[in-house]
């Protein structure tokens, strides 16, 4: 099944989103506000779909395609072929495919905090002030992870007021609490049965950027993960773009860098021809 290009200046401006997350519900938002009346088909790997992007699609200019991930890009023809065979063509294309954990979750997983984002502050923040009501004094926090994302996980925590004892060990469970207990985890446990112990847990650990769609169109990926972008959130191929975590600046993914709504809101200025063009620069280029 094949869905036209625009064929001519008459045809409104068509923008494709690949994913359907966070930065890409963001973006879809922040193209709405700026009144942008062309067409924008967002591209979900998902049958279900949060509150949030199904307010989205009932835009009259919005159009998700629920369980149709883009698997194959063609730059030369602007068009994008989905899971189901379907193809769309496309004036611009937004890369938004997000990140996946490098490891599998650990074992309880869902009783800690997680740090992957620079949006994630809000989440933790809120965690903590709850936590400091409840104990009536600062908190004891459990940080694991290591590199760029601990680090700021960490800075996040001091903060915030709590005390974090770092670990670079990954441990093989989050440790519930007590029965009775109004906080989730009590600690992390290792696979030789020792413990750390604490009032917060906080997850941090690396993820790696989806850039295999990007990539296998000829787009510019870094060497650590992730599709090159410039200040102005293009890649290497015209029209296309990239944000969010799928997105890599200066060898450094996107969510460490800025958050989902500013990224968003100044891809769209871009999208909607608010700043001039300007001409690629990879970073290699730019150093040289």
């Amino acid at each position: 099944m094949s869905i036209p290009a625009p064929t001519g200046p008459s045809n409104p401006t068509s923008i494709v989103i690949a994913g359907a997350g966070p930065a890409a519900q963001a973006l879809v938002g922040q193209l709405d506000r700026a009144e942008f009346r062309g067409s924008i088909t967002v591209l979900s790997n998902r049958d279900d779909a949060p509150e949030a992007l199904l307010e989205l699609a009932a835009l009259p200019q919005v159009s998700v395609r629920f369980g149709q991930p883009a698997t194959h890009i063609d730059p030369a023809a602007r068009r994008v072929t989905t899971e189901g065979g379907l193809e769309i063509g496309y004036d611009q294309l937004v890369i938004a495919t997000g990140s996946a954990p490098v490891h599998a979750p650990i074992e309880g997983a869902a009783r800690g905090l997680h740090y992957s984002t620079i949006d994630d502050a809000t989440a933790i923040s809120e965690a903590v002030k709850e936590a400091t009501r409840i104990l009536g004094r600062r908190p004891l926090g459990i940080l694991v992870g290591t590199g760029a994302t601990a680090g700021q996980a960490e800075a996040v925590l001091r903060a915030r007021g709590v005390r974090p004892v770092r670990t670079t060990a990954r441990p093989a469970a989050v440790v519930p609490s007590l029965a009775g207990s109004p906080l989730e985890a009590a600690g992390i446990r290792f696979d030789d049965g020792s413990t750390m112990l604490g009032d917060l847990v906080v997850l941090a650990e690396d993820r790696l950027p989806h850039d295999s769609l990007a990539a296998e169109a000829g787009l510019e990926t870094a060497r650590d993960g992730g599709i090159v972008i410039s200040h102005d959130f293009r890649t290497s191929v015209p029209g296309i773009w990239a944000i969010g975590d799928a997105a890599a600046f200066d060898g450094v993914r996107l969510g460490l860098l800025v958050a989902a709504d500013s990224a968003a809101g100044a891809c769209a200025a871009q999208l909607m021809g608010a700043v001039p063009a300007q001409p690629f620069r990879s970073d290699a280029q730019a150093a040289a």
